[in-house]
């Protein structure tokens, strides 16, 4: 039976591959990914976007940097099984946004637990400091997942400027 499954192998990765270079033809900027974190930005904008729509407020879009801030943030954390903004000595929400050149003012909400986008955008909404972030003036959304060893997640977003 191995020796059927294994062309199907190759056929998928070769696919796969193909997929990869034409997403790299594309106009939009190209986000390197970051090992280990899944980008849920465009499962969580429209989300984002409706809640902001009612509430009077301009839309977000996706931010490359925001992306990659969020997803950076996720891995931490479900590497160090905490959700926490600050991991170690001398961690500093400024120079991580910095580091991912996020556009300052920005914001960050985790969650960990949610299975799904639409939970943890949902936890994000019944939590006041959270929807306060999500309703400030922000025009750039990033947010992204990553899974503990135990297969707990972990969610970071990003608003940014």
């Amino acid at each position: 039976m191995t020796e059927f499954m294994t062309p199907s192998r190759r056929g998928f990765l070769a696919l796969s591959g193909v997929g990869l270079v034409l997403a790299g033809c594309s106009t939009v900027g190209v986000l390197s990914p970051t090992p280990g974190a899944t980008d849920r930005t465009a499962a969580a904008l429209p989300l984002v976007n409706e809640l902001r729509k009612k509430n009077g407020l301009s839309a977000l879009s996706s931010a490359n940097p925001a992306r990659k801030a969020a997803a950076v943030q996720a891995v931490r954390m479900a590497k160090a099984k905490e959700m926490q903004h600050l991991i170690g000595l001398g961690d500093s929400f400024y120079d991580r946004m910095k580091g991912s050149d996020v556009p300052l003012p920005a914001a960050e909400n985790i969650a960990s637990g949610q299975n799904e986008v639409e939970r943890a955008v949902q936890a994000w909404i019944d939590s006041p400091k959270h929807l306060k972030n999500m309703l400030d003036a922000y025009s750039g959304l990033g947010v992204a997942v990553a899974y503990a060893a135990d297969g707990r997640p972990y969610w970071s977003m990003i608003l940014s400027s």
